[in-house]
């Protein structure tokens, strides 16, 4: 049963970052965070793997994706983590720090479906069940979609590699399954159990998942600190680098100064 590779770089006693992947692109969707936190001293870690490579029975579950984050984490050695994640991760990590407190030490959360309906992406489902691409503008309403400007941010053998996966008819059955899984899942009780520091980090046009419902429900929740970034749509930590990595790096300071 295929599940997550992580890469590891260990650095001082302060909680581990640890980055998961999305549901089709893998952990390069961090290459602007990871280095710099490493650079900093932070110990982190990034799954390899998109969510829809690996085994249905784990991409179809919320609760077993982050069991399986926790693995890597265990392999590695983690204890203490504060979790960042994108899109169908960003459930996952709301889910840990509601089950697993005594390991999530703080979340940050960007694009996380569950409160507003799929979006029109050029995805459809088959009689089997599964998620095929459909029509020949699939890229660009992929790219509309996850991008505020537009245009891809992702360099042209990434676009290649995601593209190469969604062709094989494994992928499609973790992918469908995973859509089925933010369907089913309660966002509003799971957002009730979450104790620990979190940051939501929403782009301000995102089209995938809509930050207006998660800026409603949030506003329950007051200790919870929301960041809506102007030029971005679903991947800021992509788009808007920069001011991502920033936003992270104070909340990850914060985290760590208070388990001292």
């Amino acid at each position: 049963m295929l599940e997550f590779t992580a890469e590891y770089r260990p650095g001082d006693g302060r909680p581990a970052v640890v980055f998961m992947s999305a549901l089709f692109a893998g952990g390069w969707i961090w290459d602007h965070p990871f280095p710099r936190l490493s650079a900093e001293g932070w110990p982190v870690l990034r799954t390899n793997e998109a969510i829809c490579a690996l085994d249905r029975q784990v991409a179809g579950s919320i609760e077993r994706l982050g069991d399986a984050l926790l693995r890597v984490c265990d392999d590695a050695g983690v204890e203490d983590a504060v979790v960042c994640a994108n899109s169908l991760g960003g459930l996952v990590a709301i889910d840990l720090a509601g089950r697993r407190p005594d390991r999530v030490r703080g979340i940050v959360v960007s694009g996380a479906p569950g409160l507003t309906p799929d979006p029109d992406v050029g995805l459809g489902f088959d009689r089997r069940g599964s998620v095929r691409p459909f029509g020949d503008d699939f890229g660009e309403r992929m790219v509309a979609a996850l991008f505020h400007s537009g245009r891809s941010h992702f360099a042209p053998e990434r676009m290649a590699e995601a593209g190469a996966l969604l062709e094989r008819p494994e992928a499609m059955v973790s992918m469908a399954r995973s859509i089925k899984a933010t369907r089913r899942y309660q966002v509003r009780p799971a957002l009730e159990r979450v104790r620990c520091p979190s940051l939501y980090v929403w782009g301000r046009h995102d089209r995938m998942t809509p930050v207006a419902p998660w800026l409603e429900v949030l506003a329950g929740h007051p200790d919870a600190e929301v960041l809506v970034v102007e030029d971005s749509g679903h991947i800021p930590m992509v788009e808007c680098a920069e001011g991502y990595t920033a936003a992270l790096e104070r909340f990850v300071t914060r985290c760590a100064g208070a388990l001292t």
